[in-house]
């Protein structure tokens, strides 16, 4: 089994890496390092510092037999998908469609595809199951989900197996404040250079945290179950920013004072997803609270 991780040098997408290398198997890693680091690349690990979008992908998939590929590379942050929603389709959409033919041409078994909570845009009701509408509120969470139709149409005309994983919010080791931007990471690299954050909106929204190591484990789960199934993964629990600001303070002497601006478009109030189809089809679970979580992650960076 040889597994092709596209975003192999950012956060998540490194983590996976490494638990694959740690279970024996072999890993392919393709990154254009725009926002992966190549410090997070496993040394056993094969790398290719290529473009999703370019075709020179094709000599990734000649050189090597890869059977299944787990696809993390994306533009991610809404922001930057409202502010220029060109160059976000032509990242998730358009890249997608070039990894998707590779995987056709050369014959790869199945995908495993980070999606987001993003697709379902505000709630209907608390928390969201896989059936809930689809009402994406920015350029990202459309793209995201307009790759998940490509993925069940390849499925239908090429028999290319996938497993479509809708993530909560993520966080833990890794994870980029800067880069990838998640509240977690902003806050906890806030916390370690005692300086004090800024909330967008009144801190009440509401989010669910979930740690990349669940993530991990829902994708190598993935490896050989839930073949053309759709999943939320997620701890199915909702932490306000302002709980997450009392549980980081908890985890230091210094202790945060956070100030309020005006929410950003495009975020939306509250979020929490039902992971129960999850459970029971991949045998998953998380195993962080958001309190164990962080305190994880905090040792790991305070510990460095």
């Amino acid at each position: 089994m040889q597994i092709l991780i596209t975003g192999g040098a950012g956060f998540i997408g490194s983590n996976i890496a490494d638990y694959l290398i740690e279970q024996g198997k072999e890993v392919i890693i393709v990154d254009n390092l725009s926002s992966g680091k190549k410090e997070n690349i496993n040394k056993k690990a094969k790398f290719y510092q290529l473009d999703i979008r370019d075709q020179n992908l094709e000599k990734v998939f000649q050189e090597n037999k890869i059977s299944h590929v787990i696809h993390h590379a994306a533009q991610i942050d809404v922001q930057q998908s409202i502010a220029d929603p060109i160059f976000d389709a032509e990242n998730n959409i358009l890249g997608t469609i070039n990894l998707l033919e590779n995987c056709r041409e050369y014959g790869a078994a199945k995908i495993i595809y980070a999606s987001s909570a993003a697709v379902y845009g505000e709630p209907e009701h608390l928390p969201i199951a896989e059936e809930h509408p689809v009402k994406a509120m920015s350029p990202y969470g459309i793209t995201k989900h307009t790759v998940e139709h490509y993925l069940k149409m390849y499925a239908e005309l090429y028999d290319l197996k996938y497993t479509i994983l809708r993530y909560a919010n993520a966080y833990g080791p890794r994870q980029d404040p800067k880069g990838e931007g998640g509240v977690v990471s902003i806050f906890l690299d806030k916390l370690l250079a005692e300086e004090d954050p800024v909330i967008f909106g009144d801190g009440k929204q509401s989010r669910d945290f979930i740690h990349v190591y669940d993530l991990v484990k829902a994708n190598y789960l993935a490896l050989d179950k839930a073949d053309n199934q759709l999943l939320n993964i997620s701890t199915g629990v909702q932490n306000s920013v302002n709980q997450l600001v009392e549980d980081l303070n908890e985890l230091s002497a210094y202790q945060l004072e956070a100030s309020y601006k005006e929410a950003k478009p495009g975020d939306i109030r509250h979020s929490a997803l039902d992971n129960t189809k999850a459970k029971k089809i991949l045998g998953w679970g998380p195993q962080f609270d958001l309190k164990s979580g962080l305190k994880q992650t905090y040792d790991y960076y305070t510990k460095e």
